[in-house]
């Protein structure tokens, strides 16, 4: 087998580390962003991150590069950004360096508008007032009012909202393909989340990046007794009322496979996805006391609640109590949540700032 190695002909990559992640929402984006700020830890790369006391990069206004923090100050030199914008790749441009890796993901619409339903029940206008999901599907226009489109891009399109497009144009052939023909020309790289394992492993070989740098714990994910089931009358209707997304999505779905079978093959990326699961199997069991997530009644550490919204039980983690010093920060650093890896790591790349003032713990302003 060693023999036969060395025949294979080695192409030595370097990691790339200036990367621009466009975080869509509901998409598993919160578990990238994660194994984003750990590699910018792991290489001590800096991180444009919110300025003053935002924990998103001024969204869902359009993206303007003094949402930065101290942009002015550092101009081109950061490495990644990963937090919440609506793309503007003009703005995000003046930020990021000129050979910058650009990549999103995506997710089944179907999937991803009832996580939205739940996730955002009490802050979308077109989700408060109806029952449920399905309801709300059976005639949407009767609940969607386009005067408050701003508060409710998740109820329609948002993937083509959060790509910086009008979530509410009309389904033209024309349009759609220009718009992807943008997209494909803004990033190099666009995952599926439905394929979350295969996405991490082409991810880590296009940017020549270690398994470890793509391991994760699935982050932000909610219990299985808040997701409502949607009737196949739901499901098709959905197709309709986000065609824009359901269009993107296929097209993606499409391109992200023949990305796969171009670059790694099947065969090895069934090997690889392995390896990770492998991996991330290990690292739960060194980690974690209870082996899985668990719900937000049941995180004893507070520091560690991830933020609560809706009708969504948003799950987190608990660590084994008696970890040495090394691996307890490992496993921290796996299972924090987003909000308060933003607020940490601003602490740490602007130590003069005012802290990012975090509602924690998040339950008691979410108690009505």
């Amino acid at each position: 087998k060693s023999h036969k190695e060395l025949l294979i002909p080695y192409k030595p990559c370097r990691a790339k580390t200036n990367v621009m992640f466009l975080k869509t929402h509901k998409t598993a984006s919160s578990t990238i962003l994660n194994i984003m700020f750990r590699f910018a830890e792991r290489y001590n790369l800096t991180v444009a991150l919110p300025a003053d006391q935002l924990v998103h990069l001024g969204y869902p206004k359009t993206f303007l590069a003094h949402f930065v923090e101290e942009f002015e100050a550092i101009g081109q030199n950061y490495n990644i950004m990963c937090n919440h914008l609506r793309f503007n790749p003009s703005e995000v441009k003046k930020v990021m360096a000129a050979n910058t890796f650009y990549f999103s993901i995506l997710r089944n619409p179907i999937r991803l508008l009832e996580s939205s339903y739940v996730y955002y029940k009490d802050n979308v206008p077109a989700f408060r007032i109806s029952k449920d999901v399905n309801e709300f599907l059976a005639s949407p226009m009767k609940y969607y009012h386009l005067a408050d489109y701003k508060k409710n891009m998740y109820a329609r399109n948002i993937m083509w909202f959060d790509f910086g497009y009008d979530n509410n144009a009309e389904d033209n052939k024309k349009y759609i393909q220009a718009v992807l023909k943008e997209i494909e020309q803004n990033f190099h790289l666009i995952l599926i989340s439905d394929y979350f394992d295969e996405s991490m492993i082409l991810l880590k070989h296009t940017l020549c990046w270690d398994l470890d740098d793509v391991i994760y714990f699935k982050l932000n994910s909610r219990s299985q007794d808040t997701v409502q089931t949607l009737t196949p009358e739901s499901e098709g209707r959905i197709k309709v009322w986000c065609s824009l997304d359901w269009k993107l999505y296929l097209h993606f779905n499409q391109s992200f496979w023949r990305r796969i079978e171009e670059s790694i093959g099947l065969k090895e990326l069934e090997k690889e996805v392995n390896r990770l699961r492998t991996r991330q199997k290990e690292l739960m069991e060194t980690c974690l006391s209870d082996q899985e997530a668990v719900g937000k009644d049941d995180i004893k550490n507070k520091a560690f609640l991830p933020f609560q919204s809706g009708d969504a039980n948003i799950l987190g983690y608990n660590l084994k109590q008696d970890l040495d010093n090394m691996t307890r920060r490992t496993c921290q650093k796996m299972v924090m949540p987003e909000l308060q890896y933003t607020s940490y790591l601003y602490t740490v790349q602007h130590p003069h700032k005012k802290r990012k003032i975090l509602p924690l713990p998040w339950t008691s302003f979410q108690e009505k």
